[in-house]
C-alpha cells in the first residue's frame, strides 16, 4: 500500500521520530542523500501563494538529486476540467511524488486514493503536517526530547495549524494546550483523534479560554496568523475576537523562563504577536523556517523508501 502524508496522525509515534532523526542527519550533511537521483521529478502543485513551502520543496528536491516541477492550478486542468484522481493517474507515470498546497482536504484524499506515488499535504484548510515536522525538529534542537514538553497555542484553534499541533504534538508525547475563545475551539473530531493518540504516547490535549492560565509554565509558545488565506473578509471580527490571545512579552514572562517562541510565518506583527517577542531572544522562527527544508527532505526520503522508489 502506498504511504502518503495527508494529516499528522498518518504517522505513528515511531515513524514521526524516525523522520525527525533523519532530518537531523540530512541537516548535518545536506547533499549526502540522493534519493531522487536520475533526476527523478516531483510535482509541486500550488492552489495558494507561497514563499517557504515553494522554496523549501524546490531546493530540497534539488538537494536530493531530483527535479522540482512547480505547477500552478491556475495554469493546469486540475480543479477545472480534471478531477484530482485523474490528475494523479496522469502524474504518477512521470513523477516520483506529488506535493499539493490546496484548500479542501477532500481533494488531497481523492488524489491519494487514485495514485501509486506518495502524496504530501503541503497545506490544506484542515492540516499543515509539513510545517509541524519542521516545528518539532526546531523544538527538539532547542529543547531536547519532545516527550513531556508543554506547548501552548494561542489564537484560532480551529485553524489548520492548531489542528496539526494537536495531532503532531500528542504523537510526540507532548502536552498540548489550546488557548482560544470558545467559538474558535478546535474541531471535536480532531480533539477526539488527539485524545486517542495521547493515550498511546502519554501526551495530552487541553482546551483553555484563559490565555494566562494556558501560558503558565509552557516550554513552547506558539501562535499563527489570525487571518488565513481566503478569510481576509473576516479580519475585523477576528481582531476583535482574538485580541486577548496575542503573544506579548507579558505572556512570555508567564511561560517557563527557558521557553521558546515559534510561528510558522508570515506573521502579522502587532496582531497575533508583538515584534518584541518575534524579534526577541526566545524566538526561534528563523531556525524554524530553515527547518522546513530539512524536515521535508527527510519526509520525501522516508516516503520514497517506504514505497520502494528511492534511488
Amino acid at each position: 500500500m502506498t504511504r502518503h502524508l495527508l494529516r499528522d496522525d498518518d504517522l505513528t509515534p515511531a515513524e514521526q521520530a524516525e523522520i525527525l532523526d533523519l532530518a537531523l542527519e540530512l541537516k548535518k550533511d545536506r547533499w549526502a542523500n540522493k534519493a531522487l537521483a536520475g533526476p527523478q521529478t516531483v510535482a509541486v502543485i500550488f492552489d495558494k501563494s507561497s514563499t517557504r513551502t515553494r522554496v523549501s520543496f524546490a531546493v530540497g528536491i534539488a538537494d536530493l538529486g531530483g527535479s522540482p516541477l512547480i505547477i500552478s492550478t491556475a495554469n493546469s486542468q486540475l480543479g477545472g476540467k480534471e478531477t484530482p484522481s485523474d490528475t494523479a493517474r496522469v502524474l504518477e507515470r512521470q513523477v516520483a511524488a506529488i506535493v499539493w498546497r490546496t484548500y479542501a482536504q477532500a481533494g488531497l484524499e481523492e488524489m491519494a486514493a487514485g495514485t501509486t506515488v506518495p502524496v504530501i499535504n503541503a497545506l490544506s484548510d484542515d492540516f499543515h503536517p509539513c510545517q509541524l515536522l519542521a516545528d518539532l525538529l526546531t523544538i527538539r534542537e532547542h529543547k531536547g526530547d519532545l516527550k513531556g514538553l508543554t506547548l501552548t497555542f494561542f489564537g484560532d484553534a480551529q485553524s489548520n495549524m492548531a489542528h496539526s499541533y494537536a495531532l503532531a504534538g500528542v504523537t510526540a508525547g507532548m502536552h498540548v494546550r489550546m488557548a482560544s475563545p470558545l467559538d474558535y475551539a478546535p474541531r471535536a473530531d480532531v480533539v477526539e483523534a488527539a485524545d486517542r493518540r495521547a493515550a498511546e504516547t502519554g501526551g495530552s490535549i487541553t482546551l483553555y479560554t484563559d490565555p494566562v492560565e494556558a501560558a503558565a509554565g509552557a516550554d513552547v509558545v506558539v501562535t499563527d496568523t489570525w487571518v488565513s488565506m481566503g478569510k481576509e473578509e473576516e479580519k475585523i471580527a477576528r481582531i476583535r475576537d482574538l485580541g486577548g490571545y496575542k503573544v506579548t512579552p507579558e505572556i512570555m514572562s508567564i511561560a517557563d523562563p527557558e521557553a521558546i517562541f515559534i510561528h510558522c510565518l508570515p506573521a502579522d506583527r502587532g496582531y497575533e504577536v508583538d515584534s518584541e517577542v518575534i524579534d526577541g531572544p526566545q524566538s526561534v522562527v528563523w531556525d524554524e523556517a530553515e527547518n522546513r527544508l530539512h524536515a521535508q527532505k527527510a519526509l520525501l526520503v522516508w516516503l520514497l523508501e517506504k514505497n520502494g522508489t528511492a534511488a
